[in-house]
């Protein structure tokens, strides 16, 4: 699986590395650790996560599998 081809569809808002705030309103995603990544993926995905992005996160993660929001929390976590 390729974690970085994956996060092309994060890269257009969050920045290639991570760096911007999303639409110039969710948190920069950029230092953060593996789990938090997981736990806001899945959050996101199953509607227990986010404020004002939420809405537009969850047709991001809806189709996701696991391993693939494994996959990218760790490729964030190493940005």
């Amino acid at each position: 699986m390729n974690a970085q081809a994956l996060f092309g569809a994060c890269a257009g808002c969050h920045g290639q590395n991570g760096e911007k705030p999303a639409l110039g309103k969710s948190q920069v995603i950029q230092g953060w650790d593996k789990a938090k990544v997981i736990e806001a993926l899945n959050g996101y995905k199953d509607g227990s996560y986010g404020g004002v992005m939420k809405g537009v996160m969850k047709g991001q993660v809806a189709t996701k599998s696991d391993a693939e929001i494994d996959a990218l929390a760790e490729f964030i976590s190493n940005l």
